[in-house]
């Protein structure tokens, strides 16, 4: 290619862009990224990037207003630098569960911040599991976005669990648990819940057969864990044998987990689009990396390939290098 690949990070997950610059076979980028006395972030790129295709890696997770504003004032500075085309690589995509007025005078925060990133001088945007798929048309630049699926089923493949069957958690997470489903060739089962205010749901019922199943949960996202531990309770009520959990976005906020460690689930798979803060040695918790997958996007992108051929089935990625 004649534009030379480029990879930048913020502050938010430097260990998984370092896995995705050593899968790629390239440096990262040098910039400094600095806090003032008042709070306001400073960047400076120490490099040329004129003429280069830029990757920006920055998940917009905890502290995510600090997150945001790094990946906003990066894009600019690439921008200004004159680096011929920037995607910004959010692996978790801060904001998403705010895409929709549920009351009056609620803002649409995450048609917001894809103004921001727009304007700031993205190209083109790759983001993991966004938590309402329609997030997508809140852009007016090509969007990639990445199930983690392949990842997590990869997981369970090698677990040669019999007689499985794969539950949503709730309605709206169906389509993806279909997908799982279709990847490790399970039944599926549902989770009809209801949730009066945030981070608190009721579990009212569960739609499908599971007495004598292992079972596995998946979902975008597990914040404080009460939805998944409190489903997994009613699943082996339901005559599940085993519970298994599993999401993309590990943002476990609060006594997370502390609830899931608490729990009937067997195991809990996560990757690593959020960089864990608790230690989890000797828990539950199974950490899988999508450094390849977000590697190998990265590369397809660069090449102006294909990239939906790569959630084709679960395989080992092997990359080429740009």
């Amino acid at each position: 290619m004649s534009q030379e690949l480029k990879i930048f990070t913020g502050n938010a997950n430097p260990a998984l862009a370092q896995e995705i610059a050593d899968y790629l076979g390239v440096t990262l980028g040098v910039a400094n990224v600095k806090r003032f006395g008042d709070g306001e972030t400073g960047i400076e790129i120490t490099e040329s990037v004129r003429g280069a295709d830029v990757f920006v890696i920055q998940p917009t997770c905890f502290p995510t207003n600090d997150n945001i504003m790094e990946l906003l004032i990066m894009i600019d500075a690439l921008n200004r630098a004159s680096a011929a085309r920037i995607t910004a690589v959010v692996p978790y995509y801060g904001y998403a569960r705010q895409e929709r007025k549920v009351r009056a005078r609620e803002p649409i925060t995450a048609k917001l911040i894809a103004n921001l990133i727009t304007i700031a001088g993205a190209s083109r945007l790759v983001a993991m599991d966004l938590h309402a798929p329609a997030i997508q048309g809140f852009f007016d630049i090509p969007v990639d976005h990445l199930p983690a699926a392949p990842i997590l089923a990869e997981y369970f493949l090698q677990k040669q669990l019999d007689n499985v069957c794969v539950v949503s958690p709730d309605i709206g997470g169906v389509g993806r648990a279909r997908n799982f489903a279709e990847f490790i060739d399970a039944r599926l089962a549902i989770v009809d819940k209801r949730r009066p205010e945030p981070n608190v749901s009721e579990v009212m019922h569960v739609i499908g057969d599971l007495k004598g199943k292992d079972v596995i949960m998946i979902d975008d996202i597990i914040d404080t864990g009460g939805t998944i531990v409190q489903a997994a309770a009613k699943l082996k009520e339901k005559g599940a044998i085993r519970v298994f959990a599993c999401c993309t976005h590990a943002v476990f906020s609060e006594n997370a987990v502390e609830n899931l460690q608490n729990s009937v689930i067997e195991e809990v798979v996560v990757t690593n689009t959020i960089p864990l803060a608790q230690k989890i040695e000797g828990s539950k918790i199974r950490v899988r990396s999508v450094a390849s997958l977000l590697g190998e996007s990265i590369l397809h992108v660069y090449e102006n390939r294909s990239i939906s051929k790569l959630f084709a089935k679960p395989v080992k990625l092997t990359a080429q290098g740009p």
